[in-house]
Order: structure tokens, then C-alpha cells, then sequence
């Protein structure tokens, strides 16, 4: 992640490349804030080849959304509509500012801790396309799925972005959930998850 400088409020600044899409090759700025980790780009380019035949009109949930990388590059890849979910308010603030540069109306940034928030009844339509991306070290994963599961938020056979630290343990997921890809890069593994 290549770093600049913001000179209005001297804070450190990170850049995240959007792969494909309407905006291929757009650079965004991103705080560099601790647990804020975006994704690489050879790990996204993985991600959304897996996904490649399932994005087009999808609605995405982005649980840790942080720089927005992931569900940015769905709304590129021409998603219906993302919901970014981040508890910190100079990520979600950046995240925002971003959508705006790129003319995006389709992006829907929601200030909030994520486990509160998927811990809730979803009212709204279900998703299609959810990606779960924490801070590592942290042991969010098993409480999201959990939330995921249990209280209305994915469509009939979403799909479900998990990107763990190598060392979490084994994913304890329902019986009608079925990891389909699996990739590990150094420190890092990731997942996609097929809810039948």
C-alpha cells in the first residue's frame, strides 16, 4: 500500500487500487489506522475471480468495511448496491468522501460497531454477496457468522468472503454452509462460503 500525505490535516495517508470495473486503475486514499488492514490486490483479484459469475445486480454487505476496498471494487464490478458497516469515524468519514469522488450512489456507509449491528433482526432485503474481513487476532469471525445466520441477513445461496489470520481456528459453520474455495497467501486465509 503505497503512502502519501495529507497536507490539510498532516495525516498519513495509504492508497488502495480498484483492479477492474468502471474504475479500473482508481487510487484511493485510505487512513492508515492500527487493525485498519486492506486487502491485497493479489488477494482481491482472487476473491472477485471467484466471484466473477455472481457479482453483476448483487447486493453486498461489507461487515468490516475499513478503506472500503472490497465492497468498492463490487460496485465497480457492477453490484446493485454495497452496505459498508465501519466503527471508526475517520475510515467511515474517508470511506464517504470516496464514494463521492467516484460519483457513486450506490455505496450506503453506515458509522457503527458490527457486531452490534449484525446482531439485530435484519428488516431490510437479505444480501447476496457478504464479505467478512476483521481485524485479525480478534475472534469477531465466529460471532458474525453466528449473527449472519441467525437473524435474516443473507439471500437463499449467498455467498460469504471470510479473510482469517492463518492461525484461527477451524470455521464452525451450519450444516447447510459449504466452504467452496480456499486459498492461504503467507499470513492469511481466505475463504468463500456457500449458504445452500
Amino acid at each position: 500500500m503505497k503512502k502519501v500525505r495529507n497536507s490539510e490535516q498532516n495525516v498519513p495517508l495509504g492508497e488502495v487500487r480498484v483492479i477492474a470495473g468502471l474504475w479500473r486503475g482508481r487510487k484511493l486514499p485510505v487512513l492508515n489506522a492500527e487493525g485498519l488492514r486492506p486487502t491485497t490486490d493479489r488477494m482481491k483479484e482472487t476473491l472477485f475471480n471467484w466471484l466473477m459469475m455472481d457479482i453483476t445486480n448483487a447486493r453486498c454487505l461489507d461487515c468490516f468495511a475499513g478503506s472500503g476496498s472490497l465492497g468498492i471494487e463490487a460496485l465497480s464490478r457492477q453490484a446493485q448496491a454495497v452496505v459498508f458497516l465501519e466503527k471508526f469515524a475517520n475510515a467511515t468519514h474517508q470511506l464517504k468522501k470516496n464514494l463521492i469522488s467516484l460519483k457513486c450512489d450506490k455505496g450506503t456507509v453506515i458509522h457503527t460497531d458490527s457486531l452490534n449491528y449484525l446482531s439485530q433482526q435484519n428488516t431490510a432485503e437479505p444480501f447476496d454477496i457478504v464479505f467478512v474481513d476483521p481485524p485479525f487476532h480478534q475472534g469477531f469471525v465466529p460471532q458474525v457468522l453466528a449473527h449472519l445466520a441467525n437473524n435474516g441477513w443473507l439471500a437463499s445461496n449467498s455467498l460469504i468472503y471470510v479473510e482469517t489470520e492463518k492461525t484461527h481456528p477451524p470455521l464452525n459453520l451450519p450444516e447447510n454452509w459449504q466452504v467452496i474455495k480456499e486459498k492461504t497467501a503467507g499470513q492469511v486465509v481466505c475463504r468463500l462460503v456457500k449458504v445452500r
